[in-house]
């Protein structure tokens, strides 16, 4: 008998402000393999997530989509779960960081810290858009790199050169959200004592194997750099829970989204025990996170690699801090790349979880990330040429064949029924205590051992059937009890095949629960050989994956991610400096710049345009208008926000570049029909670009 353990798991919540893609997936599919491997181990194991549904990306989304921050984050959140559903992804709850459960938690956790002395204030000095009227967070800023000075960089840390640095620092700063001038302004922030913890951190990132190797290495250099105070306040406008209990004199302050969306663990799960109180499936929220039950039950994360600071750090040390148990374990997974490469739209190879799966069976994405994780925290590869290959070959060529090539003979020759007795005990045997090891590959997230173990397996039932022939057997005389025999033992193996592979591929397996006539495909009944049992007759279990399957998926990649909108840039998607708040989900956004192709460019249409007039614009201070003659019958009309640059007469009689093909735009002071291409930014300085007094006008620049 084995000792039933009580299992809490987790996966990080998705942000509620864009699609499920398929980098996402190969966390919800890890954990998913995980917690059913550990079901059929008979073990106690609930699995709870939620939609990260809280910030001013959400906000922001909402109001470019004209809907209420709700009816944003409702939306979302039921497509989110339609995806999951798609890739089998069975959660015992999922629920939303905008609940009455995690405005209660985050408030307790809060107030317990507060009254511990873990809070304080103090007044902090940020960027504010006067247009927006909000104060910007570091990915709504762009300027100039206070150290090289390239344009253009994010209020945290340049891209070029790799400095990190405050907002403030930025030279020539410009709101992404409305491209205005960013002023100062003074706000009293809430923070978290986060070094009054760094002992305790110390001791617990290093102790009960609760982090990897590599994870627990990686936060030394955090230690090492010093740990600072974290500011969990964001001042209003905000979509979220506001900070309870402060001044009334004080303008309203409102959770960062860092400090309740951990806490939207606890939500959904007490969301559960609720919904299952008095029913035989009934759960005791405290049993799970009392600080005195602790070493009773356990809790795990599934996290990626870039949000591990928060789940390391910040989260154990608000746990403990607030009287609550901290993880058994947080377990971090790499990124996903594609043919090699950073996922690209372009390329079609940025793969949403719906498209897929209007393509592909979603049990051969969950093969092929099993085949390839491991419990290190390295990225991993979708090479769809190997994907295509490793499926056919594995499944359906080693697995599902040996069903397909024994089941006929055992239903045309015997009526369905298998051998009374075992022609192969050993190889049975063997097989069957191979189970042990892959029981606990998949308990140490060796997913990829356990898919090699049972590969291996195939391959000797596969040998065995190859070796006796039993279609040739068949022909013979006198060889009836031999056939059946052959035929029962690669049954039998194919049984213990769906036993181990039913984390995995759990639609694959209900279908050979039904061909094979059996209830229960747990890891004990491994033990339990069929004899003298009846089958079904077979119904092909899989189809090969055809190259123009994914080749459609791959077009239609590139065309559905054209149309739709991109996620919303959010505050909480880009890795930090050390002094910083890094990544929800840097795989969110992974993606290199995006090529076209030449039948893109060709679209744009750019004449060469004589400037006939160009004047000041009355009631518009960024206007110039242009008259420009591109050698049609009648001039155009064109307004360019460049007059901080130029007086009319400097490009008065000059030739420049205009595009053509653009829809003519309706403004306050006329109609624009077209535009004339400058160099540079808005904020930093632009440059009409001017041609030689040689060029044709109306001639097509190629």
């Amino acid at each position: 008998m084995i000792k039933v353990r009580e299992i809490l798991v987790t996966s990080a919540l998705p942000y509620a402000n864009g699609y499920i893609h398929l980098g996402h997936l190969v966390e919800y599919i890890q954990t998913d393999i995980w917690v059913r491997a550990m079901k059929a181990q008979g073990h106690q194991v609930t699995y709870v997530c939620a939609d990260d549904a809280h910030g001013t990306a959400i906000m922001l989304k909402a109001e470019a989509n004209g809907v209420t921050p709700e009816e944003q984050i409702a939306s979302v959140k039921a497509s989110h779960e339609a995806d999951f559903a798609k890739f089998l992804i069975e959660f015992d709850n999922y629920h939303s960081t905008h609940s009455e459960e995690n405005k209660h938690f985050s408030e307790l956790i809060y107030r317990r810290l507060n009254n511990a002395g873990h809070i304080s204030t103090k007044d902090v000095e940020q960027l504010f858009d006067p247009e927006k009227q909000l104060f910007l967070a570091d990915r709504f800023v762009k300027g100039e790199c206070p150290e090289c000075a390239s344009p253009d960089q994010y209020g945290d840390n340049c891209e070029v050169c790799g400095t990190t640095y405050d907002a403030t620092e930025l030279k020539n700063p410009y709101s992404t959200l409305s491209d205005a001038t960013p002023v100062l302004k003074t706000s009293k922030h809430y923070f978290f004592d986060l070094p009054g913890f760094e002992q305790f951190l110390k001791d617990w990132t290093r102790s009960d194997e609760r982090l990897q190797v590599s994870v627990a290495n990686k936060l030394q250099e955090w230690f090492e750099a010093g740990l600072t105070s974290w500011d969990i306040s964001r001042d209003a406008p905000y979509f979220g829970f506001q900070i309870p209990d402060t001044p009334s004199d004080e303008p309203d302050k409102y959770f960062y989204v860092w400090l309740d969306a951990p806490v939207g663990y606890m939500a959904s799960f007490k969301n559960l025990c609720d919904k299952r109180e008095g029913s035989d499936q009934a759960l005791d929220f405290d049993r799970y996170w009392a600080q005195e039950n602790e070493h009773k039950t356990e809790v795990y994360h599934f996290i990626g690699k870039d949000i591990v600071y928060f789940h390391a750090l910040f989260w154990p040390a608000m746990l403990a801090g607030s009287e609550f148990r901290t993880p058994t374990g947080v377990f971090a997974h790499g990124f996903l790349m594609v043919n090699g490469e950073k996922m690209s739209k372009s390329r079609g190879t940025f793969i949403k979880a719906e498209t897929y799966a209007e393509h592909l069976h979603p049990e051969y994405l969950r093969y092929y990330f099993a085949s390839k994780l491991s419990d290190k925290v390295e990225d991993i590869n979708l090479d769809l040429e190997d994907f295509m290959q490793k499926v056919n070959s594995d499944l359906v060529g080693k697995v599902v064949n040996i069903a397909s090539r024994s089941a006929g003979f055992i239903v045309k020759k015997y009526d369905g029924m298998l051998s009374e007795v075992c022609a192969e005990p050993e190889l049975l045997e063997d097989i069957t205590k191979t189970g042990d090891e892959i029981a606990a590959a998949y308990e140490n997230r060796e997913f990829s051992r356990a898919m090699r173990l049972i590969m291996q397996c195939a391959d000797k039932a596969n040998e065995y059937i190859d070796g006796k022939k039993p279609w040739s057997l068949a022909k013979q005389e006198g060889t009836e009890q031999e056939v059946q025999d052959v035929c029962s033992v690669a049954i039998n193996i194919f049984r213990q095949l769906m036993v181990y592979l039913a984390p995995v591929l759990p639609e694959l397996t209900a279908n050979a629960k039904t061909f094979l006539n059996i209830e229960d495909l747990s890891f004990a009944s491994r033990n339990e050989w069929l004899l003298g049992h009846k089958i079904n007759k077979f119904k092909p279990l899989m189809q090969r994956i055809e190259e123009k399957d994914i080749e459609a998926m791959v077009e239609d990649s590139k065309a559905s991610l054209a149309q739709a909108d991109a996620p919303a840039v959010t505050e909480n998607n880009k890795p930090a400096a050390k002094d910083k708040s890094p990544a929800i989900d840097a795989n969110t956004d992974a993606e290199q710049t995006d090529y076209i192709g030449i039948e893109d460019f060709a679209k744009v249409e750019m004449k060469v345009a004589h400037v006939v007039a160009c004047n000041h614009v009355e009631g518009a201070d960024k206007l110039l208008q242009f008259t420009l003659d591109v050698g049609e019958e009648s001039p155009r009309n064109v307004f360019s926000g460049i007059r901080k640059f130029y007086e009319p007469e400097q490009l008065l009689d000059k030739k420049v570049i205009c595009v053509t093909n653009l829809a003519p735009r309706k403004m306050k002071f006329g109609i624009s029909e077209g535009m004339v291409l400058s160099t540079g930014h808005p904020k930093t300085g632009l440059t009409v670009v001017t041609l030689p007094d040689n060029c044709v006008i109306g001639d097509t620049l190629a």
